[in-house]
Order: structure tokens, then C-alpha cells, then sequence
């Protein structure tokens, strides 16, 4: 623990503690206008065809997700560290983690597309994607003894039940601690940290190559699960920051979280931002030095083709400029990092950057099944796509705000609160 004397601690009913009404209120009108708005964006992206439609609403699933399992990993490793500067803001993630489980409901019409064994999104799952292709058929039978539809649904079980055990473990131990003030549950909790995150690792690097490499049957990569698992840790820390700047503004936690704690917030905004791009860079490197066709075409249909310079290789400067190189700039000052406003602004910033990374992901493969090259759709897909992820956000979101106003918005009992509340930085 920190050498930092203690601070005073308020008691674990103060109102400071708790989900502000104003923000409280906000549960039941974010999910049922978060709902609309999902329906009406899937529905319009439907209307261009089938494929575009479940690209579009995968493309708002897999950005939630990301930002849950963020979460989750951004709980487990500050147990792992045994941290005390993220006590304060750690209750945050907890609640955001949680919604791994209603995701996995919202999971079910991506696995509905595989009853119909038409390729609606996946393309391994048409039976005539080899022939009409021109395929090497051998190399195909050893991709589908893993992409195969039952064996598909039994590993998105198994990856959803590793997310919901981990998170319910830690969130209950966590509230369990601000009734009874047991520090044994801490030393719990950190014990379990290690294999945990193991867990986790498997199963988000794996998730990631069944339903986002895998819209790409021919194509793959090992670094993929970390590219996204980059983008997920980095989107936690924004989603947090966000939350933060929210309780503060409404009048909860303003003497428990303070400058230091946006400071630290920011330097690893500022951290995972480069984290990303090594990642990124790092993935096309190599494959560019092995020019080997089955993993290049992935980047080609990105932007280095000719037909695709003004859609997809335009996404793929905005996220080199916008996603790396602004960000980098912008975070960088420890001046910016200790403004709450600034911090509050980039987080917001890095969040539709990361929607931006996540349509650049999935939505090049959304081509009609008949048609030879992907295609944005113009304003109108672009405009579904926006409207699936806002909807399904907000629809988390009235989730989050729904759960935590049942409980404290802080660890009130957690061992490490003195420490947490008094931490400097160096």
C-alpha cells in the first residue's frame, strides 16, 4: 500500500456514494430509446440486404462488447497489481462488466443467422463459398473443422460463460465487501486475479477470431485477438473517464476522486493509444513483409485496391491521423492530464474512434453475397451503422445506470479507500 497517511473517509450511506437521481432517472428512457434506435438502425440497414444489415448491428455488438470486456480486465489486473490508486473508480468498471451477460442475449440473432446455412453473414457458413470462390478445397475442410456452426455455438457459450463467471465474481465479491468490510475478500479476489486473466485472454482472443476474423473465412492473423483487445482496454479507460467526469458533475465522489486520479486516468489513455498502434502497425507490418496472398487480401480489401481508395482507405487515414496521431499529440501534456474537462473531452473523442476502428474491422466483408468487392453503402449504410451502435450503447448504458443505483458508486469498505482517496502522483 502507499505510504500517503489515510484520508478521511465518509460513511458508507453518505450521499455522495450514491447513483445521482438525475442521473439515475435516466435508466428506463436511455434503454427503451436506445432500443428504438437499434431497431430502427438494423432495420434500415436491412432494407440495403441482409448481409449489410447483420454487419451493421455485429459491428454495434462487438463495439459493446469490447468496452464490457475492457472493464472486466481493467478490474481483474488492478487486483492483480494489488493497486490502491483505482479503488475510487474501480466500482465503475465493475457495473460496466456486467453487461457482458445481457450481450449475451443480444448475441442471439448473430448466432440465428447460421439456422439458414446461406452465409447471411459469415461466408463459411454458405456450403457454396468454396466452389463459387475457387477455393483450394483442401485448405478449406481444415478451416471448417473449426468453423463449423454447432462447434461455432458451443465456443461463444463457453467464451460468454467465462466473461459472466469472472464478472459476477468479482462484482459480488466487491459489494459483498461494502457490507461486511471484509478484507479477506480483497485477499480473495487477488488471489484468483492471475488465473483469471488467463481465462479472459483465451477467451477474448479466441471470440475475436470466430466473429470478427472469421468474416474473412481465408484470412488470418495471430495478433488480431490483441489488436482488438487493445482497442477494448483502451475504450475502458475512456468509458471510466467518462463516467467519472458524469458522478462529479452531478455532485457524487468529488472528494474521492481527484486531479491525481484523472492524471492517471489520462496517462493511460495516452498509453493504450500507442499500445493500439504498436499492435496495428505491428499486424500490417508483417504481413506486408510476407506479401503471402492469404493474409494480405485482408489489408487489400481495406484500401489498397483501387476500387476501395475512396471508402475504406479513407476509414484507414482517418484512424492513422485521427486514432493515433491527434491523440498522441493531444494526451501528451501532463497539463492535459490533469483537466478533468480535457480528459473528459479526449475519452469522449476515443470512444467514436473506436467505433470508427471497429466499422473498419467488420463492415468491408458486408458485401451482398453477389457482389465482387465491399462497399460502404454510402450515407444511408453509414447512417444504419451509426444508428445500430448509438442504439445498442444507450441501450447499455440505461443497463449500467440501472444496476448501479443499487449499490455504491465506490468500493466504500475496500481496504485500500485511505490510499485510494490520498494518492499523489510522483
Amino acid at each position: 500500500m502507499s505510504e500517503h497517511a489515510a484520508a478521511e473517509i465518509k460513511s458508507a450511506d453518505d450521499p455522495a456514494f450514491q447513483l445521482p437521481a438525475s442521473l439515475g432517472s435516466l435508466s428506463i428512457p436511455l434503454s427503451i430509446g436506445g432500443l428504438v434506435l437499434l431497431l430502427a438502425g438494423w432495420g434500415l440497414a436491412n432494407s440495403i440486404h441482409a448481409r449489410f444489415g447483420m454487419s451493421a448491428y455485429l459491428t454495434a455488438f462487438i463495439y459493446c462488447l469490447s468496452i464490457a470486456v475492457g472493464c472486466l480486465f481493467f478490474v481483474m489486473i488492478q487486483h492483480l497489481c494489488r493497486a490502491g490508486w483505482s479503488v475510487v473508480i474501480r466500482r465503475i468498471a465493475e457495473t460496466v462488466m456486467l453487461m457482458v451477460i445481457p450481450l449475451a442475449v443480444l448475441f442471439l440473432p448473430i448466432l440465428g443467422t447460421l439456422l439458414f446455412g446461406e452465409g447471411v453473414l459469415y461466408k463459411w457458413d454458405d456450403p457454396n463459398h468454396a466452389i463459387e470462390n475457387h477455393l483450394p478445397i483442401t485448405a478449406w475442410m481444415e478451416k471448417t473443422r473449426w468453423l463449423d456452426s454447432s462447434w461455432f455455438t458451443v465456443r461463444a457459450v463457453i467464451y460468454f460463460a467465462i466473461w459472466a463467471a469472472l464478472a459476477l465474481f468479482y462484482y459480488r465479491g466487491s459489494i459483498r465487501q461494502d457490507t461486511t468490510g471484509d478484507k479477506a475478500i480483497t485477499d480473495k479476489l487477488q488471489y484468483w486475479s492471475g488465473p483469471a486473466i488467463m481465462m479472459f485472454c483465451g477467451a477474448t482472443s479466441f471470440a475475436a477470431f470466430d466473429w470478427v476474423m472469421s468474416l474473412a473465412p481465408m484470412w488470418f492473423s495471430t495478433m488480431f485477438g490483441v489488436y482488438v483487445f487493445a482497442g477494448s482496454i483502451l475504450s475502458a479507460h475512456c468509458i471510466i473517464s467518462v463516467a467519472v467526469y458524469a458522478l462529479q458533475r452531478r455532485g457524487a465522489i468529488q472528494d474521492e476522486v481527484t486531479i491525481e486520479h484523472y492524471h492517471d486516468l489520462g496517462k493511460y489513455m495516452f498509453g493504450f493509444v500507442f499500445f493500439w498502434t504498436y499492435i496495428a502497425f505491428s499486424q500490417f507490418l508483417l504481413i506486408w513483409y510476407g506479401n503471402i496472398p492469404e493474409e494480405t487480401h485482408w489489408f487489400y480489401e481495406r484500401g489498397l485496391g483501387q476500387d476501395h481508395l475512396d471508402t475504406w482507405g479513407t476509414v484507414g487515414l482517418i484512424l492513422i491521423f485521427f486514432h493515433w496521431m491527434l491523440p498522441f499529440a493531444g494526451l501528451m501534456s501532463r497539463h492535459v492530464r490533469r483537466n478533468p474537462k480535457l480528459v473528459f473531452a479526449w475519452a469522449i473523442y476515443l470512444l467514436i474512434l473506436h467505433f470508427v476502428d471497429v466499422y473498419w474491422m467488420i463492415m468491408p466483408e458486408s458485401a451482398a453475397p453477389d457482389a465482387s468487392h465491399a462497399s460502404a453503402e454510402g450515407a444511408v449504410g453509414v447512417a444504419a451503422s451509426v444508428l445500430c451502435v448509438l442504439g445498442m450503447f444507450l441501450l447499455m448504458i440505461g443497463m449500467v445506470l440501472k444496476i448501479a443505483k443499487q449499490n455504491a458508486v465506490i468500493a466504500v469498505r475496500d481496504p485500500r479507500l485511505g490510499e485510494s482517496i490520498a494518492f499523489e502522483n510522483m
